[in-house]
């Protein structure tokens, strides 16, 4: 099932508290535009498929990444996309929006998605793996 735009970035907006939908969808756009450089074939176009639009295309024709970002570098990199966000700011961005993602793809797409991705991105997709401590 694909969200509507409106109904995916009001529930980023909730998560993520922000005040406008405006600074929801800023996050949205570059979370999403960093992930789709992680992800590859089918699993990269069925979560895009389970996407508003606007955010599928930016999905599928992310920002091109040399090599795969920790975690912790991923974090970084959304700090450094978002005008005026700190590491602990785009930590919150990045919750907010992949634990949507991950709730309009389901579990297991979300698990197939986790598995092309380096350890530790299921806690950004609020999604801890058992025996997993942050």
């Amino acid at each position: 099932m694909t969200l509507r735009w409106e109904a995916f970035l009001e529930e980023v907006r909730e998560r993520g508290e922000y005040d406008t939908p405006r600074e929801a969808e800023r996050a949205a756009r570059v979370v999403l535009a960093l992930l789709g450089a992680h992800l590859v074939g089918n699993v990269r176009a069925e979560l895009a498929a389970r996407l508003p639009e606007t955010l599928a295309l930016i999905l599928l024709n992310p920002l091109q990444a040399a090599e795969p970002l920790s975690p912790e570098r991923f974090t970084r990199a959304t700090a450094a996309w978002i005008e005026g966000a700190t590491e602990n700011t785009a930590l919150w961005d990045i919750g907010a929006v992949l634990s949507t993602v991950a709730d309009a793809a389901g579990d297991d797409l979300t698990e197939r998605v986790l598995l092309q991705l380096p350890p530790g991105y299921d806690l950004l997709f609020g999604r801890p793996r058992p025996g997993h401590r942050p």
